[in-house]
């Protein structure tokens, strides 16, 4: 197995100046979802590139400084399997940004799809590995993100993965030599140069530097301690219900580990075609996850190994990146050569140009304005 402890260097950021957008020159073709803060919208360039544009109430960016970070995050990454940002758009009533589009589904419509509504061995082999691959990736930038689940995985044109939505991520300062190791070889959030991007963050309150590690969110403040052989820590409560981590449910400061919490709930939904601890309700959810382990019924095998070493309730002794990529689950893996595959479990279909016109015009801003104002549901 190889650990690919290089391969990062392939793609440090580079500085560029991402382009402002005009909705007056893109074509919109179709609304792809929303959520609590904005609506994704599929859009076409003149130049026929398709893109999938997050638009949001430009009053939020006033009450939720989270949306700036998270378009600091995008224009951080530099890695295929993580969203490239290719435009910033601002007018009198919403701002937004573009990023790739996929056409592939997500990964939790692409295992409902299935027969058994699971993927076998293999399959989750492959997703799994490009997702330790994709937060190995954000970790070495500081970044943790806190809702991985597969509503969140998109598969791309090449049938490769990719992670999206940053709303709840956070920036925390590593304090672990194996993460600072990883840093070493992996590109950095620089600090925001003044005039780039002015005219988006003008309708901020104020800018979100990468350096502000931690911010306000809907639950409350983030606060931060420190522990001489890990991280800084968050306080926040966030994450989605099922797959939130039991670190995170008892409030007593969160890092890294999250994800790999996280990780090994989408692993055994994988696996299983349910997640291990969901109850009746949040309260029994909540309940379940602290207080039951998950019930691996089967032949013990490496995959069943490995859910079970990421399902550690400590942080501290669950497993980290290291112990993950060195797993017997993925002693054939080579983890240098993988984002290189072109053979891929599942291969979207392309759109084609009756799907490209869309059904009518659509309004960005007007639609964006009624869904959260009230008038659309």
């Amino acid at each position: 197995m190889h650990d690919g402890g290089h391969q990062y260097n392939h793609y440090r950021r580079q500085d560029h100046e991402t382009p402002s957008l005009d909705l007056k020159n893109l074509n919109v073709i179709s609304v792809l979802g929303r959520g609590a803060k904005g609506v994704v919208f599929l859009v076409q360039t003149e130049k026929g590139e398709l893109l999938a544009l997050k638009a949001i109430l430009r009053s939020s960016t006033q009450k939720n400084r989270r949306i700036c970070f998270e378009r600091e995050v995008l224009d951080a990454l530099h890695y295929p399997l993580l969203p490239k940002l290719h435009g910033v758009l601002l007018t009198e009533n919403i701002v937004g940004y573009a990023i790739d589009y996929c056409p592939g589904l997500d990964l939790h419509s692409l295992r409902i799809k299935q027969t058994e509504k699971t993927f076998s061995d293999d399959i989750i082999r492959f997703y799994a590995a490009e997702l330790v691959l994709a937060l190995e990736y954000l970790h070495g930038l500081g970044i943790v993100y806190r809702d991985l689940k597969p509503e969140n995985v998109m598969i791309q044109e090449n049938g490769h993965l990719m992670l999206v939505d940053f709303d709840l991520s956070t920036k925390l300062s590593s304090k672990s030599p194996e993460i600072r190791s990883s840093i070493k070889s992996m590109p950095k959030i620089e600090p925001r140069k003044k005039k780039k991007f002015a005219h988006f963050f003008k309708c901020c309150d104020s800018g979100i530097l990468p350096e502000d590690s931690v911010n306000p969110v809907e639950l409350g403040g983030d606060s931060m301690t420190h522990e001489s052989d890990s991280v800084e820590k968050s306080n926040s409560f966030v994450g989605t219900e099922e797959y939130v981590a039991p670190e995170i449910i008892l409030g007593i400061g969160h890092d890294f580990s999250v994800d790999w919490w996280c990780l090994g709930v989408m692993l055994y939904e994988m696996l299983y075609g349910t997640t291990p601890f969901k109850g009746i309700d949040r309260k029994e959810t909540f309940y379940l996850i602290l207080s039951t382990v998950p019930n691996l019924t089967g032949e013990v095998t490496p995959l069943r190994d490995l859910i079970g070493k990421l399902l550690e309730k400590e942080p501290q002794k669950r497993i980290s990146v290291r112990g993950i990529k060195g797993h017997e689950f993925f002693k054939a893996v080579n983890w240098d050569l993988i984002l290189e595959m072109p053979k891929t479990p599942f291969i979207p279909g392309r759109k084609d140009d009756e799907d490209l016109k869309g059904n009518k015009i659509i309004d960005v801003e007007s639609y964006v304005q009624g869904v959260f104002t009230g008038g659309r549901g």
